[in-house]
C-alpha cells in the first residue's frame, strides 16, 4: 500500500480546509456535505477515484466528531445500537467491494426522485411523521436487519443523500424526533464511512496529507453543527434537509 500526497501551494491546503469545516457543518445538521468537498477536491486537480477515496477519509472524521457529540450528550447510547452499527457495516463493505463490479448508473438515476420524496416528507413532517410512525414500525433487529444493512451497501457503493434516508428511515420506522433522528443517523453514517474508508485505504488512491488537513476542518465543523442541531432543533434540521435533498437532486440531474 502506497502513501499517496499532494504537491499543492498552503493557500489551496487552507481553502480546503475552509470548505471541509463548512461542509462539516451543513453534514452534521442535514447530510450533503460531500456536495461541497468532492468538486472542490476535483477543481484541486484530484482525480475521479483520488476526490472519491479522500472524500470519504475526511468525511469520515465529521461523521465521528458529530456522533462523539451526540454520545457525550445523550442522544445515542450505543449499547442499543450495536447490531445497527454491525449491519450497516457489514452493508457498507460489500457495496465499496461491489462497486467496481455493478452497474451503478442505474441506481443513480432514481437517486433524485427518491431524495425530492424525502424532501416533500420532512416538508409536511409534522402532520405525515406521526401517522406514519403509527402504521409502520420496526423492532430495532428489523430495523438493523432492513435498514441498516441496506442503506450501509446503498452508501457503500453510491452514497448521495445517506443521512436523509436513515433520517427518514427513524422518524418513520421507528417513531424519533427529528433531533434523536439525527442523532442516530450520524452513528450509522460514521459506521458506513468508516467501513467503506477501510477499503478505500487498500486502493492506492487516498490523497493522505489533503485528507487529514480536511478531516481537520470536518472535525471543528461537525462540532458546531451537532450543537447547532441540539440547540436549535427541528427548525434547523428539517430546512436544511429539504435544501440539502433538493440540492443533491439537481447535481445528480445535471450530472445524468
Amino acid at each position: 500500500m502506497d502513501l499517496v500526497f499532494f504537491d499543492l501551494s498552503i493557500w489551496i491546503y487552507i481553502a480546503l480546509f475552509c470548505a471541509a469545516f463548512f461542509a462539516g457543518v451543513i453534514d452534521a445538521i442535514a447530510g450533503g456535505g460531500g456536495l461541497i468537498t468532492v468538486p472542490v477536491l476535483l477543481a484541486a486537480g484530484l482525480s475521479p477515484a483520488e476526490a472519491l477515496a479522500t472524500n470519504k477519509l475526511q468525511g469520515c472524521a465529521g461523521t465521528v466528531s458529530a456522533s462523539y457529540h451526540f454520545i457525550k450528550k445523550g442522544q445515542v447510547k450505543l449499547s442499543e445500537m450495536w447490531l445497527s452499527i454491525t449491519m450497516t457495516a457489514t452493508g457498507a463493505i460489500l457495496g465499496t467491494l461491489l462497486v467496481s463490479y455493478l452497474d451503478s448508473s442505474l441506481l443513480l438515476k432514481a437517486v433524485p426522485i427518491i431524495l425530492i420524496a424525502v424532501a416533500i416528507f420532512f416538508l409536511f413532517l409534522p402532520k405525515i411523521q406521526p401517522y406514519i410512525a403509527s402504521k409502520l414500525s420496526l423492532t430495532h433487529i428489523q430495523f438493523a436487519i432492513i435498514i441498516g444493512t441496506s442503506i450501509g451497501f446503498y452508501d457503500g457503493l453510491i452514497g448521495p443523500g445517506t443521512g436523509a434516508f436513515f433520517s427518514t428511515a427513524y422518524l418513520c420506522l421507528m417513531g424519533l424526533t427529528v433531533v434523536s433522528a439525527t442523532a442516530h443517523t450520524k452513528v450509522l453514517n460514521a459506521t458506513s464511512n468508516l467501513s467503506s474508508l477501510a477499503i478505500f485505504i487498500f486502493s492506492g488512491h487516498l490523497i493522505w496529507a489533503l485528507g487529514i488537513v480536511m478531516g481537520i476542518g470536518q472535525w471543528f465543523g461537525a462540532q458546531l453543527g451537532s450543537r447547532l442541531v441540539i440547540t436549535k432543533g427541528s427548525k434547523l434540521i428539517r430546512p436544511m434537509v429539504i435544501i440539502m435533498c433538493l440540492a443533491i437532486s439537481i447535481k445528480l440531474l445535471l450530472d445524468n
